[in-house]
């Protein structure tokens, strides 16, 4: 068994729904159907992805809950909650919650709950969409690629968190300034590097200086996402110790891959912010060991071939976003144990904290009380990944032929096995009953 707190052997007990018990490996369960693992398996809790875009409904030839949660069960993720954009209509009042959660019902093969929007013009929104259990709230301070999901500017922005922290809510932002970024070149053609340069690492910076000032201004308790700039990093650090509620993550894309080994016309590697250079990927790992970046998750944003101009390789007129919601565990695993990491600090980074961060009690850890999500890995185990055998949906991913270490051989939810060729039990969540 692996947790947060180290590797260890143990028996690990479920009655219903529920972990009821950690016990030394071996102790005698009376009357107890008992699965034990084989030699070469390790007990994962299942893993908690916080950022994921499953564009349902509106876009589901991107995505869907379907084919989202298969692929986040075959690979260790027992709960998801989706973003507020990219499906139509995105989930910025109760109105269009209530529309998301009609779609989902029945589809779920693991539990989901729901990010809010903040655009301009809802902040009468925010208060009704926080009763009614979403999780946080998601903001650009950039176009955000799809014109249904605005930007806030800075004063929209402060009135925004003035709202979210009177209800002590989260908001979570999409850090890269708009300002900036008209400077830069523009993104066009082939070239992975013109597309680099037209999402510098300052915009980002700037953004983030800006809105660790307004959650300092305000106290509202704010997230930064898919963090990419390694420089960035010393902002956060210094915010978080002068008292502000700020946290931060990054991606398993930004982990992994540098900016000098992608080749021309690639655009299955095209992501906003951009995949960096490799000295920032080094910095960004050592962000993770000082405990600045708190968590890493998907950014799962998955969309048709046709949007990725794979026949032209034009990074400019591309869509912009990974996809990588059945690969996060191994892409992270791989890159995590050559800088010699172990299993604990995947656990943390994927499960305990993104649970931490939501604020869900019963997600993330190994221990009683909690919801009897497992996931069941092979860490030693190599595999090759072919995306024509993912469960999303568009078999696009800059994964494809990459050789990776970890291979998850079962995911369990709330006690039973999840068998993706029968009807799905996943359950939609709130705030409120996680």
């Amino acid at each position: 068994m692996v947790t947060a707190e180290g590797e260890t052997s143990a028996s690990v007990v479920v009655r219903g729904e529920k972990i009821v018990g950690v016990e030394p490996f071996g102790v005698a369960v009376p009357d107890a159907d008992v699965v034990r693992l084989a030699d070469d398996e390790v007990l994962l809790p299942g893993l908690v992805d916080t950022h994921v875009h499953v564009n349902d409904p509106g876009r589901t030839d991107w995505e869907g809950f379907a084919s989202a949660t298969r692929a986040a069960a075959a690979g260790g993720v027992t709960t998801l909650v989706d973003m507020p954009l990219n499906s139509i209509p995105p989930t910025v009042d109760v109105a269009a919650l209530d529309i998301k959660r009609r779609t989902a019902a029945e589809q779920l093969f693991i539990d989901v709950g729901f990010w809010g929007g903040a655009v301009p013009g809802n902040v009468p929104d925010l208060r009704p969409l926080h009763e009614a259990g979403v999780f946080g709230f998601k903001c650009f301070l950039l176009h955000s690629g799809v014109d249904e999901f605005p930007p806030l500017d800075t004063r929209r922005l402060e009135a925004a968190m003035r709202e979210i922290a009177s209800f002590d809510g989260l908001l979570i932002v999409h850090a890269e300034d708009p300002a900036e970024i008209a400077q830069a070149p523009t993104a066009h053609g082939t070239r992975y590097g013109d597309f680099l340069a037209s999402r510098p690492r300052e915009a980002e910076n700037r953004a983030v200086r800006r809105t660790v000032d307004l959650a300092r201004r305000t106290g509202c308790r704010v997230h930064i996402l898919h963090v990419s700039s390694a420089e960035a990093v010393p902002i956060i650090a210094e915010a978080r110790d002068q008292g502000v509620g700020v946290t931060a993550e990054t991606c398993p894309h930004y982990l992994t891959f540098a900016a000098e080994d992608i080749p021309g016309g690639a655009t299955q590697y095209k992501c906003c912010p951009p995949i960096r250079e490799r000295d920032n990927r080094d910095r960004l790992w050592q962000a993770l060991r000082d405990g600045v970046i708190d968590l890493v998750v998907s950014d799962h944003s998955p969309s048709t071939a046709n949007l990725k101009c794979l026949d032209t390789g034009d990074f400019g007129a591309a869509w912009g976003g990974i996809s990588s919601l059945q690969l996060g565990l191994p892409a992270t695993w791989t890159e995590a144990r050559a800088r010699g990491f172990g299993l604990p600090d995947v656990v943390r980074w994927m499960a305990q904290a993104p649970a931490l961060q939501t604020g869900m009690r019963r997600k993330g850890r190994i221990a009683a009380g909690h919801d009897a999500d497992f996931c069941v890995l092979a860490p030693d185990e190599e595999f090759l990944v072919d995306a024509r055998e993912l469960h999303h949906k568009n078999a696009i991913t800059p994964y494809d032929g990459r050789r990776l270490t970890g291979v998850v051989r079962g995911t369990w939810l709330r006690g039973r096995r999840i068998d993706l060729d029968s009807a799905p039990r996943g359950r939609m969540l709130t705030r409120q009953d996680t």
